[in-house]
Parts: structure tokens; sequence; C-alpha cells
């Protein structure tokens, strides 16, 4: 049995060993150390950066963990999810990482909640912890978290990460730090803000960044931190491929965190979503829709229609890279990009052809379907309902989904 902390020594003699190699840098020692164990840090998001910033927060002994995810576990997840595995699939993220991180250090306490964040319960649950990291990947709960941290007065160790790409910031960082309102006073529109699922991402950025995430929260815990707002950029294909931007001081004029003008009732007065301009499109069932007579056409009947063997055009309007992953046989590669540039020239010279278009999920295809309609309302052009999901689902279980 391990002899618990005495007067003369702070820690169990274990810890003295586990923590040693970091205990022993200038600045960090035992005082560090004690420091890690007594503070307690929430990590919303146990996906893609919440995952190795979990790992390291919990290697690193901070006393207390609470884990925020209302997900479940899913094969997809597992390429940049690094505490997640293939037998965890369909259990909860949060389960399911403090299941891991428990593994990694038994002496730290986790919490775990599975429930959705709100402006009704976001104060409650952040509330008992000292530093909030925020890896989560949507602007409305990026705005709730910001706001959440001002009005507690805690630091927000905020990553994200998408394609190569990713980004590191602490806002409300000490008496003068900018939240995020300060940045980004007016949110994107929904539709221009793209998932994983939609734009890619490599694994190791998102594991790049939320690492960095961990570091700069053991660096406020302990007293490390310079206290300058720095925005740090990363590019996994760039060389240099980090960038630092010092970022400009709190806004008076910020209803989140300024000190000039109206203060309105923010956090439980605001729709999140509404102020970021409604919810994310669904794709998945937009690309479903019928639409008109005439104009779209189902997976079945396009088989049908390839059984013919006529004389047919089908466009695959995905980016090259995605053709290139799997495609129908007798498809044609054209980026819907290329065919907004020059619609006209990939026209059949036959005008009566058959013509159909097809995408990922049916969503691309139809806006490629109307630009032929606009160009000649006699074309017989119709896009696929679904794309090649609906393919994949209907016809050909075989076929590769990403």
């Amino acid at each position: 049995m391990d002899p618990g902390p005495t007067e003369d020594r702070l820690l169990y003699t274990s810890d003295y060993l586990r923590y040693g190699r970091q205990m022993i840098l200038d600045g960090f020692g035992l005082e560090g150390q004690i420091k890690l164990q007594r503070s307690s840090a929430v990590v919303v998001g146990a996906g893609g950066l919440g995952c190795p910033a979990l790992q390291y927060l919990a290697a690193a002994g901070v006393g207390h963990i609470g884990i925020i995810d209302h997900d479940k576990v899913e094969l997809s997840n597992l390429q940049r999810q690094v505490l997640h595995s293939e037998q965890m699939i369909g259990k909860p993220k949060a389960y399911s990482a403090a299941e891991a991180i428990r593994r990694i250090n038994s002496g730290i306490q986790v919490t775990t909640l599975t429930e959705m964040l709100s402006p009704s319960n976001a104060l409650s649950l952040l509330q008992p912890y000292d530093v909030i990291l925020d890896c989560t990947d949507n602007a409305p709960t990026r705005y709730l978290l910001s706001d959440t941290a001002v009005r507690l007065g805690k630091p927000l160790v905020s990553g994200a990460a998408q394609k190569y790409e990713g980004q590191l910031c602490i806002y409300n960082l000490g008496q003068n730090g900018p939240c995020y309102r300060c940045i980004f006073p007016k949110p994107p529109a929904p539709q221009a803000v793209g998932t994983c699922e939609e734009t890619g991402i490599l694994g190791a950025v998102t594991g790049i960044i939320g690492n960095m995430q961990a570091l700069e929260a053991v660096k406020l815990i302990t007293g490390l931190h310079d206290g300058n707002a720095t925005l740090l950029l990363f590019s996994a294909i760039s060389s240099p491929p980090f960038r630092s931007i010092k970022l400009r001081a709190r806004q008076p004029t910020c209803p989140a965190c300024g000190q000039q003008g109206p203060k309105p009732h923010i956090i439980e007065g605001t729709d999140y979503v509404t102020f970021c301009g409604g919810a994310r499109p669904n794709w998945l069932e937009q690309g479903l829709i019928a639409g008109s007579p005439g104009e779209r056409i189902r997976v079945e009947d396009l088989r049908r229609e390839m059984d013919l063997q006529e004389q047919y055009l089908l466009i695959d309007v995905r980016p090259r890279t995605e053709f290139g992953i799997c495609h129908l046989p007798g498809s044609k590669s054209i980026p819907l990009s290329e065919l907004l540039a020059e619609p006209a020239t990939h026209i059949p010279a036959i005008r009566t052809t058959k013509i159909f278009v097809l995408c990922r999920l049916g969503n691309d295809s139809q806006i490629a379907a109307q630009v032929f309609r606009d160009l000649d309302p006699n074309l017989n052009v119709r896009d696929v309902v679904g794309g090649l999901r609906a393919w994949s689902q209907h016809i050909d279980p075989q076929f590769p989904i990403y």
C-alpha cells in the first residue's frame, strides 16, 4: 500500500516517480504538481480535439477532469478520436473517454456528463471547474462557451481543426483578454461552415491542436503562461507550420465582456442557434427531397436506365479526389466548380442524350442539373436523389460510404 501524503511529503510516494520528469523542470517543481493535483478542468467535446487533450490532462495529473459530450462513438470517429476503440462503438463518448483516461491515471477524479450544453445549464455545469476547454465543432456552442467563461471569470482554451489546418486561442485571459465575441462579433452563415464529414480532416491535425490545448491548460494552472492573448494558426502542409497572431485587447462595446454600452441578458436570454443563422443544414435529408417531377431520379430508376444500354451521360460532380476514391462504372468526372465555370462545354453534342447528374449525397447534383436546364430547358437532365450514399444503401451494399 502506497502511504499517503504526510506533513513533509505532499504527494503519494508513487506520485513522485509518476510525475518526476515534469517536476524537475525549472519553474515547475513540486509546487506546480500540487497545483495540478488541486485543480480542475472541463473538456467540452470528447472528439478529435477532446481526446488528445484529455489524455495529456490526465497524464499530467490534473486532479478533477470533467467530460461533457452528448454524442456516441461511431466507426468514422476512430481515425482521429484516439481514446475510443472499436469495442466502444455505440457507447456515449463521455463514458468511453472517461474509461480510457482512468486507465491512464487511476488517481484522478473524472466526472462525465452526457447532456447537451445549453443556455439553461451551461453556468451550473461549468462553474465547478478552473479551466474550460472548448473542443467542439459548431459556432453556437463556441459562443455559448465564451459567454459562459466571461460570466464565470474563467479562461477558455479554444481549439479548432479542419482539413489540414487548425487554430488555438485562450479567450477571456486575464483582465484584458478578449472573448470569442470580441474577435468574431458576427458568426458565419451555417452553409459556410463545413463539418469534418463534409470537408475532411487529417487525424493528426486534431491531435496537434488537442495536445496544445492540454499544454495551455497546464501552463495556466501552474502559472507558466505569460498572460499574452494570441491566436496560433497551424497548417500541416505549410512551412513553417505555425504562425502566431497577437490579439487586440477586450473590446469596450462587446456585449459579453465589454465595459461600455448596453449589456443584454446574455446566455439565458440568447438563442444561440438563431444568433448563428439557424440550424446547420442537414445535407443528408436535403439530398433525399424528391423535388419537382422530371427533375430528379431515384437510384432504382437510374439502375434500370443504365441496364437498358441506351445512350446516356452520367456526370459525377464531386471533387476529383473523391471520384478517385469510388465511382460508378461509366460515370464521367466533372467537378461542380468546373461545371459552373463553363457549363456549355459539358453539354453533349446530341441534345437528346439523357443526362444524369450525381454527387455524394444529392445536393451539389441539384445545382449542376439546374445549371444545365437554365442553359437549355429542352435538355433531358435529371439528378440522382440521395446520390452515391443512396446507391450504396439500395443498389450495391458493397459500394463504399465515406
